[in-house]
């Protein structure tokens, strides 16, 4: 992957190449969540009048993809049903089916862009370039904190369109965390978790980045985004990243195994004292912000007692502001399991599940075979791992260079078996 030819040469690469690079410069005017919605539906569109024209041919579509496409399609069935059976009004439905086209249908939609005539490397190169921006931008961020500058500038007037609220329009240069006072960055995300989210992703990307200085700056860029965020799940993941490449790239050599079972036996023998060490290890984690895992807690609760005893089946329709307990927060907000109980009941739960399961096996059945096929499982492991503790939904906007690779994961992986 020289650094010389990755450029894109097609109409298709050249936009998902510019609306990655183009990041920060579409974060500042408060359109990157107007930016992934508009440009897949349009992208997608596009290809597929060339297909009409017989200008271009649509790909064969991996049978995992379908999954995602169908679960999405029963996720707006389940919003139709939860809107009708809860009394909810017409408006009300048009807004919510519009949210649905924003967020849960581009579960489905970039894993379907994934099969187009896109390299891989275009992908992988412009999000290193986008560490490399973060890299450059370290000293503004950090320099606003130092000199006590307004968390928040400004609002772009974007938000006029509509969104999940004003963060997701907002330029902040920093933020300080209530729990400890120590300053944290959300940089182009609405939350500072999210960074952390968007980071782990970058780091899968600079795993499979063959140029050595790109490599070196993907994975300093990704990092440095993760200690920035201060989340404790991007550092819980960023391990198991490594780990999982670790593992994964050696799944056919009979060493691993070998080593494997040597590792059991022992753990048979210290296995009482590696469990303390978890469990004080979990119980430090879960203290180190202590309230925040109380009102996540709270929100779950919250969540699935609700949906068991008012809306088991087809949800609630629409969210929900928590109590006062919850210092009002949206009911299963941090978690996309719990929001899909309460929101679209056990319908949209398993509309979620199924896929993601069809995508993990088939994705490991390859790994040992296709570098591509191990990238594209660590990234739906990705998905899982932060399934609860984020709403996929909502970050769908974010994350859809990870949702990219995954679609093109299955297409490449199907196609050579």
């Amino acid at each position: 992957m020289d650094s010389k030819t990755v450029y894109p040469e097609t109409t298709e690469e050249r936009v998902i190449w510019w609306s990655i690079t183009a990041t920060y410069p579409i974060y500042v005017v408060g359109g990157l969540y107007v930016l992934a919605p508009v440009m897949s539906w349009s992208l997608l569109g596009y290809f597929v009048l060339k297909c009409l024209r017989h200008q271009a041919h649509f790909p064969r579509i991996a049978w995992p993809i379908w999954g995602w496409i169908l679960g999405m399609l029963v996720m707006e069935v389940a919003l139709l049903m939860g809107h009708m059976l809860n009394g909810l009004s017409t408006g009300l439905t048009i807004k919510s089916s519009i949210g649905w086209a924003k967020g849960w249908a581009l579960l489905a939609v970039f894993p379907l862009l994934g099969c187009l005539p896109v390299r891989p490397e275009i992908i992988v190169r412009a999000s290193m370039k986008v560490c490399l921006y973060t890299i450059l931008l370290l000293p503004v961020f950090v320099g606003a904190w130092a000199a006590g500058l307004p968390h928040t500038p400004y609002v772009s007037p974007l938000k006029a369109i509509g969104g999940p609220g004003p963060e997701f329009f907002a330029l902040s240069l920093y933020e300080i965390d209530p729990g400890s006072g120590l300053p944290r960055w959300r940089l182009f995300t609405p939350w500072a978790p999210a960074v952390g989210f968007v980071a782990n992703i970058y780091f899968v990307f600079a795993l499979m980045e063959t140029d050595r200085r790109w490599k070196a700056i993907g994975m300093f860029g990704s990092i440095l985004m993760i200690l920035m965020s201060g989340s404790r799940m991007a550092l819980v993941a960023i391990v198991l990243i490594i780990a999982g490449q670790f593992f994964l790239t050696r799944l056919s050599r009979p060493g691993l195994w070998f080593s494997i079972s040597g590792a059991t036996l022992f753990l048979g023998f210290v296995g009482e004292t590696i469990i303390n060490a978890v469990d004080a290890f979990i119980t430090g984690f879960k203290n180190s912000r202590a309230d925040s895992t109380r009102v996540r807690a709270a929100l779950g609760r919250i969540a699935v007692h609700r949906w068991k005893t008012e809306a088991p089946t087809w949800g609630h329709g629409v969210v929900e502001r928590g109590p006062h307990l919850v210092e009002y927060m949206p009911i299963g907000s941090h978690h996309s399991w719990y929001g899909l109980l309460f929101v679209k009941g056990i319908v949209g739960f398993y509309a979620l599940a199924v896929p993601m399961a069809l995508s993990f096996l088939h994705l490991l059945y390859h790994a040992p075979r296709y570098p591509i096929a191990r990238s594209g499982l660590i990234m739906v492991g990705l998905l899982v791992v932060y399934s609860f503790g984020e709403n996929l939904e909502i970050l769908a906007y974010l994350i859809w260079p990870g949702l990219m690779l995954i679609g093109k994961a299955h297409q490449e992986a199907g196609a050579s078996s």
